[in-house]
């Protein structure tokens, strides 16, 4: 087994960019994954698994034998080199180095005629794309689409804060045009979350096929979104504030539209 011990190599330097720079992981197709949890749904969500990094005293042997490492490389790395490459400080001394996937729209697609959407327009911070894919994921949605995304999707910080849910929902990337026009194609209803012209998102029915759509907390959705909804929603506000943080909104959108789901 190869094994690499030095923070000057040029492998692991190459890695290091990887971890930091959204223009590498796009230019080299590849990104890092670490932990046993988040490993394991690469491989359930079948992304291609390239390199595997273990610090061999950390490492589950158990967890090794239990998969496909005839697929991939696998290099023993020293604790020095782990604690360079590692985001998190305690991930079972393991380090994937894994294939991008393009999320396009036109690989979805849907096993029921009334499929329950999440779309994200424009969402800033990764922290909240991966706290709202782990919701998706929570609800068993059945795709999230994310429009004009300020951040790529294979940032640490949203492969983190989604412990791993990235790799177990059905994403697309895309405009708000071209999502749009998909969700019309389809008959999917589209509830935008907007103060405007909007009722209390209780009041609607989600239960036929519908698309649940949140933006940025500083200035909501586009005129876009607004305009071209089934039903623009809101959530009352009954404190002094005018507005909740974005994924927990989507959260209690979801499960709102699953709790009438379950009860049709």
């Amino acid at each position: 087994m190869k094994q690499i011990s030095s923070i000057q190599n040029s492998y692991i330097k190459e890695l290091i960019k990887l971890q930091e720079k959204s223009r590498e992981r796009k230019k080299k197709g590849l990104f890092l994954v670490e932990g046993q949890r988040e490993i394991s749904l690469v491989i359930k969500g079948n992304y291609t698994l390239e390199t595997l990094l273990i610090l061999p005293e950390v490492v589950s042997r158990e967890f090794l034998e239990n998969i496909d490492t005839q697929a991939c490389e696998v290099i023993e790395i020293t604790k020095e080199v782990y604690q360079k490459l590692a985001y998190r400080a305690t991930t079972e001394g393991m380090i994937a180095v894994v294939k991008t996937k393009d999320f396009s729209i036109k690989d979805v697609s849907f096993n029921t005629p009334t499929p329950l959407i999440m779309v994200m327009e424009g969402i800033e911070k990764p922290g909240n794309i991966g706290a709202m894919l782990r919701t998706a994921d929570a609800a068993n949605l059945d795709a999230v689409f994310i429009t004009n995304p300020k951040s790529d999707m294979f940032n640490p910080n949203i492969i983190r804060s989604s412990v791993g849910c990235i790799f177990t929902n059905q994403i697309a990337v895309g405009t708000s045009e071209e999502i749009i026009d998909f969700l019309e194609q389809n008959n999917v209803n589209i509830y935008s979350a907007t103060l405007q012209n909007s009722n209390e998102y209780h009041k609607n029915d989600y239960t036929e096929a519908s698309a649940l759509v949140v933006g940025t907390e500083a200035t909501g959705l586009t005129e876009i979104w607004r305009e071209r909804a089934t039903q623009n929603i809101n959530i009352p506000m009954q404190g002094e504030i005018d507005s909740m943080n974005v994924s927990v909104a989507a959260a209690i959108l979801t499960f709102e539209a699953k709790r009438q789901r379950e009860f049709k």
